[in-house]
């Protein structure tokens, strides 16, 4: 599986996430700047956390702008793979790609720890490695990941069995019914705040974030 990782500027975890592709996944790996547009030749694309430009006015709000996502939005409609983590899943919610907002932390404050995740949703392409109701340690790291959407959207959300991850236990950032990834309809785009990441090598006191990376390869 070839990835491409989106490089915004101010962004600050893609070389995490390309170290975890190219050196611990073994996969054909690549900076996408957030200004290309051809994403011809990958099968899966990283928006990584970290900040992006223009968060000051809404985060993801101007990235989401950037020329790379109108070729995202393609890339997505062609069934291919996208998975938005922390910052990302805003810039995907900001660009359409998935419903619903991200708002300030419930007690406004920036929070950076490890937090057990709860698998909603183990048939998609990134949990089919997983079992429903399984708990993985993953850290997070955000200052705006309390997950809001409306009433109608929460019901196509259950409906369409949308919701992919909850907090398990602790509810860290106020996120609605504990939300702490979705995906899109046809199963193909996740957004999360917790960063797998970061819980993809033994060093970093926590490998349960290669379940999502062992799911994709998969496909």
């Amino acid at each position: 599986m070839k990835f491409g990782v989106i490089v915004f500027p101010g962004s600050n975890c893609d070389q995490d996430c390309y170290h975890v592709a190219k050196n611990v996944l073994k996969q054909p790996t690549k900076y996408v700047w957030h200004q290309e547009t051809d994403l011809s030749g990958l099968d899966c694309v990283i928006l990584p956390g970290g900040f992006s430009y223009g968060d000051y006015l809404r985060t993801g709000a101007i990235a989401r702008f950037s020329p790379v996502m109108e070729a995202v939005k393609k890339f997505a409609d062609s069934g291919k793979y996208v998975i938005g983590i922390c910052n990302g899943f805003q810039v995907l919610t900001e660009a359409g790609l998935l419903p619903g907002a991200l708002h300030r932390n419930r007690d406004l404050h920036f929070i950076c720890r490890h937090i057990e995740l709860k698998v909603a949703n183990n048939k998609t392409a990134f949990t089919s490695a997983c079992k429903t109701g399984q708990t993985l340690n993953i850290p997070i790291a955000h200052g705006e990941g309390n997950y809001t959407c409306d009433a109608a959207t929460l019901k196509e959300l259950k409906k369409n069995k949308q919701i992919v991850f909850t907090y398990a236990g602790e509810n860290p950032n106020g996120s609605l019914q504990s939300i702490a990834g979705i995906c899109n309809k046809r199963g193909n785009v996740l957004g999360m705040m917790p960063h797998p990441e970061r819980a993809s090598e033994a060093a970093l006191g926590s490998v349960d974030g290669m379940m999502i990376w062992r799911s994709l390869l998969k496909r």
